[in-house]
């Protein structure tokens, strides 16, 4: 493997949450060879069995389930055994459900909120002491928050909630030099497009009209999102604080 360090990453300690599949996995795979040191987590044990085959061997690929406080205080411990400290999390673990909005119900809700927005808020809580100074923290959220879409109010909610919480924390820990930022976004080309349980043809026609209405005129990649998120990680965004970057081929100006 050839390690880049042209952003400053090299020797940095990184965590990414939900970083077996989709952005998760690409943001791993370059901040790692941007030379970072780099740990992961994920609750599926098909796709940890697969990242541990697939990635190299010093990446720390470990268990935790975002919706479970007790995890991540576990979590906290086994970083600072392995890693001391961090200066880079980036906390992708996420779900989406559709749903008509008067179909929902509470498991509906509880299964997004718990994964959403309780996994970001305790996740960060117990990591808090293991951040250097100068640390990024990288929220991953959605243009869901700031653009209707039908079928998706609850998930929108929860990433409106976790882009309030990011600008909230980016004041709050700016005192510790840390900078806390979220990356927003939509209509990329990962695993979660196939969870939303549609049928093909209709999966089809929804991308097709997504599409065009995409200035850029195409799906984004997994690859796209994780170049934002190796610019807010690394020293090149060392006075960006508190944003939302949109990864959205234009769609939000549309």
């Amino acid at each position: 493997m050839t390690v880049s360090n042209n952003h400053g990453l090299l020797g940095k300690k990184a965590l990414v949450t939900g970083g077996t599949t989709g952005i998760g996995r690409a943001a791993v795979e370059l901040l790692h060879r941007e030379g970072a040191r780099v740990a992961l987590t994920g609750s599926n044990a098909d796709t940890l069995a697969a990242a541990r085959r697939e990635l190299p061997e010093d990446v720390l690929v470990l268990r935790s389930d975002a919706r479970s406080a007790a995890d991540a205080s576990e979590l906290s411990a086994t970083l600072g055994e392995r890693f001391g400290e961090l200066d880079v999390v980036f906390l992708n673990a996420g779900i989406a459900l559709l749903s008509p909005f008067e179909a929902i119900t509470e498991q509906h809700y509880a299964e997004q909120f718990d994964v959403n927005v309780k996994g970001v808020i305790f996740t960060l809580h117990r990591l808090l002491p293991l951040l250097a100074p100068g640390a990024s923290v990288i929220v991953c959220t959605s243009v869901a928050d700031q653009r209707g879409t039908a079928g998706l109010s609850v998930y929108s909610a929860t990433k409106g909630a976790v882009a309030a919480l990011v600008r909230a924390l980016a004041v709050e820990l700016a005192p510790r030099k840390i900078r806390v930022n979220s990356v927003s976004p939509a209509t990329i080309a990962t695993p979660i497009q196939q969870k939303f349980g549609l049928p093909a043809d209709v999966a089809s026609a929804v991308a097709e009209r997504y599409t065009q209405r995409i200035p850029l005129g195409r799906f984004g990649q997994a690859e796209e999102v994780a170049s934002a998120v190796l610019f807010l990680a690394s020293p090149a965004s060392s006075y960006v604080t508190g944003i939302e970057l949109v990864v959205d081929g234009g769609l939000s100006a549309t």
